[in-house]
């Protein structure tokens, strides 16, 4: 008879699909067909003892086409936790015959390791996990790399894999000689060095960037057999700390008449974007640092423009110079780039906010299933509208639908993981996630999206995403 500690939550719902809880339950094993459950003396809020009826887990399972509920989730591990209780047991007798490694010990148990570093790198075993790059036409320099979303974990993305997009390579900076002027409708134009703004009182919020061009590969044709970075990696999300640029603007006082910035980087494509005032006053920073430190380069170093939810066009790197208009400019990057080709030949101009759009990215092409039983479905959800509130998962293409958990926090113009528990049966299968944000705006399907503009659009891309599970495992890209 085997023991094996099994958590429960008391509280429903839950954020996730965890084991950890109040207290721990005991599960002893007495019918092939029936399980008692028995109260342990660990923690004051356990559940009463009950039975688990194995007919009735597999009817639950079955009627979610695979995925499972909380209860079915906590109930079916207890077969796999038997078993893992069983190699933990046995491991730790071998550990306790031997305390000494010996000869047989693995080679860096042997010597001693490495010395401190000024700066720390990843793993030598993590060097596959890199940014994918695709050769842009043009000359070096101009393009973009995307973020592996399908080799990482959580919700915020290391610097060093923040996606990429330059017009006209990384400008080397010098902080010292860097100015960030505001002028144009202005009470008085002010410039501001890099160590003037450190003197501000700063913020630090959780937001994603995204590129108005990620995912538009979902308008080809036929659906591309690349992995999820591929098709999504031009998405990350970062902490980002720097100085509101409303309190800028206050402090250089902004006309009545004025409705617009026009926000200009440093780099050798002047990049620019406009940009609505009503934002700038919002919740727009000059974010001076991510993740923790100084922007790195490739992200805007010294300085970049942080437009929370908003197409990432718009978060002008290298940032140079705020003109305060009552007019758009009609910029290269807002007329013949980030607008939307309709029917007819004309194009919908200044589109701000990312819609809500999730996608899958575990399991996702690449991977392989190790045949029938217990996978977690995992991936990621965001909208330039606010916080996700839920999402939905289908393991049979859309026929059925269940809600996925949600780890938290929740937060607004961020990304959220999503996780749903799910008993494969070694049969083909089609996966598809579905988010809402807190506004009801949702996902449409991808023929419902297409069907809005002509073809060749490929900007603001937030139509549901499929992937194939064949018998054998094998995972695919389709179109459902």
């Amino acid at each position: 008879m085997n023991c094996i500690l099994k958590w429960e939550l008391e509280t429903a719902p839950v954020s996730r699909y965890d084991f950890r809880g109040t207290g721990a339950v005991l599960f002893l094993q007495s019918k092939k067909r029936e399980c008692i459950l028995a109260e342990s003396e660990m923690g004051n809020r356990m559940k009463k003892p009950e039975k688990v009826e194995v007919a009735k887990l597999r009817e639950e399972t079955i009627a979610r086409n695979g995925s499972m509920g909380r209860r079915a989730l906590l109930r079916s591990a207890l077969v796999s936790a038997g078993m893992a209780a069983g190699i933990a047991v046995a491991s730790a007798d071998v550990a306790r015959a031997d305390d000494n490694p010996g000869a047989d010990a693995p080679e860096w148990m042997k010597t001693p390791g490495r010395p401190f570093s000024a700066y720390g790198t990843p793993s030598r075993w993590q060097e596959k996990v890199q940014r994918i790059f695709t050769i842009a036409p043009g000359r070096d320099g101009t393009g973009v790399s995307r973020t592996p979303l399908h080799l990482l974990e959580g919700t915020i993305t290391p610097g060093g894999l923040h996606f990429e997009r330059h017009h006209n390579g990384v400008p080397d900076i010098d902080p010292a000689r860097h100015e960030l002027f505001i002028h144009g409708m202005v009470g008085r134009p002010l410039a501001f060095s890099l160590d003037a703004l450190m003197r501000y009182p700063m913020e630090t919020h959780i937001h994603f960037v995204e590129c108005s061009g990620n995912s538009g590969i979902f308008n080809q044709p036929q659906p591309q057999q690349v992995t999820a970075g591929e098709l999504n990696g031009l998405i990350s999300c970062s902490e980002w700390t720097g100085v509101k640029l409303s309190t800028l603007l206050a402090e250089a006082g902004v006309t009545k008449q004025a409705k617009w910035v026009i926000a200009e980087g440093g780099d050798a494509a002047a990049m620019s974007r406009s940009i609505p005032l009503e934002k700038c006053l919002d919740d727009a920073m000059i974010a001076l640092y991510q993740n923790g430190e100084a922007i790195r380069p490739e992200q805007g170093f010294p300085m970049r423009l942080l437009l929370p939810g908003f197409e990432g066009n718009m978060n002008v790197k290298w940032l140079r110079r705020l003109n305060v208009t009552d007019a758009p400019v009609d910029a290269r990057d807002e007329t013949s780039h980030y607008t939307e080709l309709m029917p007819g030949g004309k194009a919908r101009q200044f589109l701000f906010a990312q819609d809500a759009k999730s996608a899958i990215v575990k399991p996702s092409f690449g991977m392989t299933m190790k045949g029938a039983g217990l996978y977690e479905i995992s991936g990621l959800a965001w909208s330039g509208a606010g916080r996700i509130s839920k999402v939905e998962v289908s393991t049979n293409g859309g026929k059925t639908w269940a809600l996925a958990a949600l780890d938290g926090p929740v937060l607004p113009k961020a990304v959220t993981r999503f996780r749903l528990p799910w008993h494969w049966d070694a049969r083909p299968a089609t996966l598809m996630s579905r988010a809402t944000d807190e506004t009801g705006g949702t996902q449409p399907t991808r023929s419902s999206w297409l069907a809005q503009y002509a073809p060749g659009q490929q900007y603001h891309f937030n139509g549901i995403q499929s992937w194939s599970i064949e018998a054998d495992g094998t995972v695919k890209n389709v179109y459902a």
